[in-house]
């Protein structure tokens, strides 16, 4: 799927997440936590942890904040020569947990930063995609405005026309579409029609093809994979997660891939204890793409996928930093069904 020598590339825009602790108002205590995220820096961080070389695209603004962010990004041994620096300021998310009675909460604060007003033709293609063999982004890029959309269209058509593979996760935010298209299934259409795999559930196949899929049971699942894979013939692969919301602190998760030829989808594995959402669904791209980079089989990929999520599930921040011998362990005991 991948040659093994060659860097699995990241496009998108790096983040600071400012968190309120648990249990509080936004400055009810006179601070932030801080983590460094974003979609598809989550995605090259964990490659990087288990080993496989990862290349940063993206852009973070000139000074002691992006210099700090870079650094973060490097420590887990993601290479960012590929980012861009410039004048502009630090795309921001801020995450407000829930409690009793009151949903989690994300805000953004992203408008105008240095990736945001990066113009289409700022960017190589040739120079930044050299000595790659895989592109990863998701559909939040797009969301940030039609300078990014047409960015996330040139760069996977830049891939494909390169014989680069394209993964491309969904990634829905409506608060960032809202913004400024009303259409985003018109702006994504072309972004996934260039893709090799697809991370997207049911609800992603109803905004991309316009007509409504169940996501009750794995036959339901599969006709929505299915239809994507119908819909688009450059789609290898379709990976998913269902997630069942017990208590805020305990979910159970099942993964799935679906093929052309056939698809594989793992048992329910309980999730409790749970202390840190965010970052989850990167974290089973991540798992998946290295299981499918290591020629696994579609349920050793999905089971992979799941148990990355999982571990991350108990890690705070965005980024799920795993070494391959603590993901080997936790593959295994997501064989363990709750009965």
């Amino acid at each position: 799927m991948i040659d093994a020598g060659k860097t699995i590339a990241a496009f998108g825009e790096v983040v600071l997440r400012l968190s309120v602790a648990e249990g509080e108002l936004v400055l009810q205590s006179a601070g932030f936590e801080a983590h460094v995220g974003g979609a598809e820096a989550n995605v090259a961080v964990a490659l990087a942890a288990l080993g496989r070389p990862t290349r940063m695209i993206g852009a973070l603004p000139a000074g002691a904040i992006g210099d700090g962010v870079a650094g973060e990004l490097r420590r887990h041994g993601v290479d960012t020569r590929a980012i861009a620096r410039r004048p502009g300021r630090m795309g921001n998310y801020f995450y407000i947990p829930g409690g009793p009675m009151r949903p989690a909460e994300v805000v953004y604060d992203r408008a105008d930063s240095a990736f945001a007003t990066m113009a289409p033709g700022d960017w190589d293609w040739d120079a930044l995609l050299a000595g790659t063999g895989w592109l990863h982004l998701s559909g939040v890029t797009p969301a940030l405005g039609p300078a990014s959309a047409e960015a996330a269209l040139a760069a996977v058509r830049a891939a494909r026309a390169r014989g680069i593979g394209v993964s491309f996760d969904g990634n829905w935010r409506g608060r960032l579409w809202e913004r400024w298209h009303r259409d985003p299934a018109a702006i994504l259409r072309p972004i996934v029609a260039e893709a090799s795999l697809l991370f997207g559930n049911h609800r992603d196949a109803a905004l991309l093809l316009g007509r409504d899929f169940s996501g009750d049971g794995p036959d339901r699942r599969r006709e929505a994979a299915r239809a994507l894979l119908d819909a688009f013939p450059n789609l290898e692969t379709v990976a998913s997660t269902a997630r069942e919301i017990v208590d805020p602190a305990t979910h159970r998760i099942a993964a799935r891939i679906d093929r052309r030829d056939g698809d594989a989808q793992t048992p329910p594995v309980t999730i409790a204890g749970i202390t840190d959402r965010i970052g989850t669904g990167d974290a089973f791209a991540a798992g998946v793409l290295d299981g499918l980079f290591g020629g696994m089989e579609p349920m050793a990929a999905a089971e992979r996928g799941l148990a990355l999520a999982g571990l991350k599930h108990g890690l705070r921040g965005d980024f799920a930093p795993f070494a391959r011998a603590t993901l080997d362990s936790a593959t295994a005991a997501a064989h363990d069904v709750e009965r």
